[in-house]
């Protein structure tokens, strides 16, 4: 057993410094008392080397852009580094949403296509796509995460049906909501989205009802 000569203390396992004041501890070191994690390791190892090649591409680009002066055919005056540090901020967001303790599926879901979609939207403004993208990627995209997030409530069996529930209504109705009164029409994949949307709402209810109360009474201790 290893002793730290400031805290007068006996440290088990293989411990170099002191828990308590970070000091060098004098001895012979035991075996672990806790396990290696191996696979948390290797995929900090794999997040480690997926973040350099991602700066990598951005440096790369940002000096092809500015410095070199490479530009997109057809398109002059833009800045197409800007939009590839976008989209490589939108991945490093969705890769650290999956290791970030807390969070249930359907908030890493929700959020991430969300951004995804504000994204995808701010590059089809610079493209020139940006009607196709408001009338038919969004609510399929929309629709899409809905139907994620249904799945995702029959399967969960931690009580969180209440986060399913919401996020997919709020999801289809108020977008096609405000889409229907700023364009005095809706759109047939928005109409589709709305109708994915309620649909799946009321399935969840009539699958998950028992649970929703529960959920209900335990959030608002009812």
């Amino acid at each position: 057993m290893r002793q730290c000569p400031y805290c007068k203390v006996g440290i088990e396992g293989d411990l170099v410094k002191c828990p308590l004041c970070q000091s060098k501890l004098t001895g012979t070191g035991e075996d672990p008392c806790y396990p290696k994690f191996e696979a948390q390791k290797k995929r900090s190892l794999l997040y480690k080397i997926q973040l350099l090649l991602a700066w990598g591409v951005l440096i790369v680009g940002i000096g092809l852009d500015f410095m070199v002066g490479l530009r997109l055919p057809g398109y002059p005056k833009l800045h197409w580094s800007l939009l590839l540090a976008m989209w490589l901020m939108v991945i490093e967001f969705g890769i650290m949403r999956q290791f970030k303790p807390g969070t249930g599926s359907a908030g890493k879901v929700t959020m991430l296509v969300l951004i995804t979609i504000a994204t995808w939207c701010v590059t089809a403004y610079f493209f020139g796509f940006m009607k196709t993208t408001i009338d038919l990627v969004v609510p399929c995209a929309l629709a899409a995460t809905i139907t994620a997030n249904f799945v995702l409530a029959m399967i969960d069996k931690n009580g969180n049906t209440m986060a399913y529930l919401l996020s997919g209504l709020i999801m289809g109705v108020v977008p096609s909501v405000i889409c229907f009164f700023a364009r005095d029409k809706m759109p047939l994949a928005w109409a589709i989205c709305l109708m994915v949307s309620v649909v799946l709402f009321a399935g969840a209810v009539i699958f998950k009802g028992r649970a929703v109360a529960a959920e209900l009474r335990r959030r608002f201790h009812v």
